[in-house]
């Protein structure tokens, strides 16, 4: 049989639930009470009409601070929202060349590259061989070793040119 144990509910332990002979107080006002048994620390969260927050759980003995629990979670929760808002995933776009490409389609192509690094995204340069291509693929490094030389300024190489199949395959980041 197994033992039931309690769900582990997130976020940090509050009031009874923590454990600590004694704790670290710091009182609502935001002062350091210093070392204080739990009951007191309990009985002045009471009085104060407020709970007892665990703030940091390792420490010896942990820090507990008298506060709203429901404000404090809000606060939380809107910090949380504020990192995510921030953050940027960072997409891996895709350029497909051919061997021959003629001039025009690879400045267009180019375009579409420094566009993508503008948006700090990754870049997939891929060079499709087909047939008899395969016999020259030194103008598939040629060509890759133009892109290179060209987005220098703007990006670095993440992936150096190498074959996959019937494929070259290089990988930019931006700077």
């Amino acid at each position: 049989m197994k033992s039931t144990q309690a769900p582990q509910k997130d976020g940090p332990r509050t009031n009874r639930e923590i454990r600590a002979r004694e704790v670290q107080l710091i009182d609502a006002e935001g002062h350091n009470r210093g070392i204080v048994p739990i009951l007191e620390a309990q009985q002045l969260a009471d009085d104060a009409g407020l709970d007892l927050v665990e703030i940091v759980p390792t420490a010896n003995p942990p820090v507990c601070k008298i506060l709203d629990y429901g404000k404090f979670r809000f606060l939380e929760q809107k910090k949380a929202a504020e990192a995510r808002k921030k953050q940027k995933v960072v997409e891996i776009k895709e350029i497909k060349l051919r061997p021959g490409i003629d001039d025009h389609d690879y400045e267009v192509k180019m375009k579409s590259v420094m566009r993508f690094f503008e948006e700090g995204d990754k870049v997939k340069v891929t060079l499709r061989f087909r047939g008899r291509e395969m016999a020259h693929q030194e103008l598939g490094y040629r060509l890759l070793e133009r892109v290179r030389s060209e987005t220098l300024p703007f990006a670095k190489v993440e992936a150096e040119p190498s074959m996959e199949g019937r494929q070259m395959v290089m990988v930019l980041a931006p700077k």
